[in-house]
């Protein structure tokens, strides 16, 4: 199964559910920026999470940014989500030393800390972009988001997420559950859904056992009835381009292009968010040069 994300709405139209399989893009991060096992999980659980926040979003122009600072030794997270549920990121530290519990399964909140907060921005094409903010409570990055839902946005949301990595460091599993109350949710929804997450097995090992039948049949194996609404591929995917590097060149000032082209013979642009490298030669940065001034 590739990696998608399935909506639906359950329990009469009430609450609505956000899942997805993100193996193979938590894999493909961990191969771009040569993550260890820590780094690799609390990487791969924001982008996860970021993939069905992006969903949300109502029109294909806008995106989101998830930035995540818990003074830990990971440094920063930092997830672009677009409205296809696409997503790319990074973290300060991809060689972060794993931390375990009971020397097994491993320790994600300490490594991301909690002494720091969870921002979500959201570029909505208008005047006023939305952006909230909110403290970190464990680290953990599922609980965290649960907490900026319910503060932020003031909506009622549950949030598991996992990622199983082998020893080696490759992902066996990756994916994300989001449940949400809407306006005409009732206790007992709540109730039902608090029930639920508790009672599921851990989302890494759903993903595993459900690899070969799919999220709508995990979907219909959890609630009664869903009304399923869309399932779509979703994939680690940058905006990035020579072009886009070109233009944040172009913002330099005239003797450090000059200096690059004279002293340098060319440089090298590493995208943050993906790894990619471009390569600009003395002929590229003269052309930059002098299209700052026609």
């Amino acid at each position: 199964m590739k990696d998608q994300l399935c909506r639906a709405l359950v329990l009469e139209n009430r609450v609505r559910i956000f899942i997805c399989k993100t193996t193979d893009m938590v894999q493909e991060a961990r191969d771009r920026f040569d993550l260890h096992p820590c780094a690799c999980a609390a990487l791969g659980r924001t982008l996860t999470i970021g993939s069905m926040m992006g969903s949300m979003l109502k029109d294909e122009q806008e995106m989101l940014n998830i930035t995540i600072n818990g003074h830990g030794p990971i440094g920063t997270i930092m997830v672009d989500a677009y409205s296809n549920g696409d997503v790319c990121g990074f973290c300060s530290n991809p060689h972060v030393e794993d931390i375990h519990i009971n020397d097994k399964k491993l320790n994600v909140g300490a490594v991301v800390g909690k002494n720091g907060t969870l921002t979500v921005t959201k570029n909505l094409h208008m005047q006023d972009n939305f952006s909230g903010t909110v403290q970190l409570q464990t680290g953990e990055i599922g609980e965290d988001f649960a907490y900026y839902f319910a503060v932020s946005e003031q909506t009622p949301t549950a949030v598991s997420v996992g990622v199983l990595v082998d020893p080696n460091g490759n992902v066996l599993s990756a994916g994300g559950l989001i449940l949400q109350m809407l306006p005409d949710a009732t206790e007992e929804d709540i109730c039902i859904c608090e029930n639920i997450i508790q009672g599921l097995k851990p989302m890494s090992t759903l993903i595993l056992d459900y690899e070969d039948v799919g999220l709508k049949r995990l979907v219909q194996d959890i609630f009664d009835a869903p009304n399923l609404l869309s399932t779509q591929e979703i994939h680690y995917s940058c905006p990035c381009s020579k072009e886009r590097m070109a233009s944040g060149l172009s913002c330099l000032k005239d003797e450090d292009l000059k200096e690059m082209i004279e002293v340098d013979k060319g440089c090298s642009v590493t995208c943050n968010f993906c790894n990619e490298q471009y390569s600009f030669s003395v002929e590229d940065l003269k052309q930059i040069l002098e299209k700052k001034h026609v």
